[in-house]
């Protein structure tokens, strides 16, 4: 690492522990809880939290999108990894943020059809390996 990057990296380190508490204090605004994990990485290794936290709060709200649509996006993304405590905060952020009840359905039925359909493909192709493209196709 360049020794300016390094400088600068051990500045904001120097810093860490204030940005730490700013951060879950912007986290408990933005969700209305702070998740575990940050908690324990706050606690166990405040400037990797305080690096991860930045980008991902930067991440999570990019200029593009308003927080309803982030907070959606987010959602359908924590059903499709099966992240249960995450969907759980972020319907919540949904709702702080505007979205309606059925919004909220609607994203999580479009996760559930995306999800199935990734089984479909990889199965259905395994299908038609095992079984043979001609008989697969005939019934």
């Amino acid at each position: 690492m360049k020794p300016e990057t390094e400088k600068v990296l051990d500045e904001f380190f120097d810093h860490a522990d204030d940005l730490g508490d700013d951060v879950i204090e912007d986290i408990r605004e933005l969700l209305g809880v702070v998740p575990f994990i940050f908690t324990v990485l706050r606690e166990q290794r405040p400037e990797v939290f305080a690096l991860s936290a930045i980008a991902d709060y930067h991440i999570s709200r990019p200029k593009s999108l308003d927080g309803k649509t982030a907070e959606l996006v987010t959602m359908a993304a924590a059903a499709g990894a099966g992240a249960d405590a995450c969907l759980k905060v972020h319907m919540g952020a949904a709702l702080r943020e505007g979205a309606s009840r059925d919004e909220i359905l609607d994203v999580l039925q479009i996760a559930a059809m995306i999800g199935k359909t990734k089984v479909l493909a990889s199965s259905l192709r395994t299908y038609r390996e095992v079984c043979g493209e001609e008989q697969a196709s005939t019934k």
